[in-house]
């Protein structure tokens, strides 16, 4: 059912909420009229339903599934937007250290001829081999697989703007459990900030951030955080020490790209305060708030918050 309010005589929101994904969407559009906005939002739940389609494990025809299906193998020839997709994640696995990854081991992998063991070395994202020249993808080791669980919304939400930026929409959000996109302005002519755009926000010290033409995505300690059922909840263990981080309640991500702030997030919360301020603050329109478990807010370089 579309929701509609009212802020001026001549623009309004339109909301439309969902599951897609696995996952709470919602998308709002700002226009003034319901039936176009109505169509805007099915042309991007549409395109949120294409995307998931393209990077699912569960159908045999998939491309993943291709090569998952042929890792140490042979190499898999791909289309452009999926070789792209996993160029990126590689990107930001080597950015982070290999603390984000897409890859993973799908457990005991055997010989086809004499159904022995075979040893492999931990799966990495290392070994994943790209040709740019071929548009192949190879998976260098038996049992690797690809699962892109940890962007793929962020860049499913990423597709579905494009989409409805391209028939018109000047000005949106689109909510996935609390991470948000926007772009352009609220019918007021003001900027979208964390809180108008997901009033469930409304109580972080960040509420008021400025985050048009951004995306905010955040990830939160499930030991320590105790907030909104909006919020993602993560086990966060510390990669090295192989405990939970306890000195970290949230981390939120802000970059303009909801695949990146999505992949961003999570490492975050493994690699610590230092580190992560650190590591955001050498990159471009990429920033960061960290809370940790005495409520203190730390913030890359570009963000300042009003008390």
């Amino acid at each position: 059912m579309l929701a509609v309010k009212t802020l001026r005589d001549d623009l309004n929101i339109f909301r439309r909420a969902m599951w897609l994904m696995g996952s709470q969407f919602e998308i709002s559009v700002v226009g003034n009229d319901r039936l176009w906005a109505e169509d805007r939002i099915t042309m991007a739940v549409n395109e949120i339903n294409r995307v998931e389609k393209l990077l699912s494990t569960f159908s045999d025809s998939s491309k993943v599934n291709e090569i998952n299906r042929n890792a140490g193998i042979t190499p898999v020839k791909v289309d452009a937007e999926i070789f792209w997709l996993i160029d990126r994640s590689l990107q930001v696995a080597e950015l982070t250290h290999g603390t984000f990854d897409i890859t993973y081991f799908s457990g005991d992998t055997r010989n086809d001829d004499t159904n022995t063991p075979v040893i492999t070395t931990c799966s990495n994202y290392q070994n994943v081999v790209l040709d740019a020249k071929a548009m192949t993808v190879f998976l260098k080791e038996q049992g690797m697989r690809l699962s892109f669980a940890a962007n793929s919304k962020g860049y499913a939400a990423d597709r579905a703007k494009y989409i409805m930026q391209t028939q018109g929409v000047s000005s949106g959000v689109i909510n996935i459990n609390g991470d948000l996109l926007t772009w352009g302005l609220q019918p007021n002519n003001e900027p979208w900030t964390v809180g108008t755009a997901d009033p469930e926000q409304n109580r972080q010290p960040y509420a008021d951030l400025d985050i048009s033409n951004m995306c905010i995505a955040s990830s939160v300690n499930a030991e320590k955080y105790t907030g909104t059922a909006s919020k993602k909840y993560f086990n966060v263990v510390n990669l090295k020490k192989g405990f939970p981080v306890s000195e970290i309640t949230s981390v939120s991500v802000l970059s303009p790209s909801a695949e990146l702030s999505d992949a961003m997030a999570n490492p975050l919360m493994a690699i610590g305060v230092n580190a992560g301020i650190y590591l955001i603050n050498k990159l471009n329109q990429v920033a960061c708030i960290i809370i940790d478990d005495h409520d203190r807010v730390y913030t890359s370089k570009g963000i300042n918050l009003t008390a």
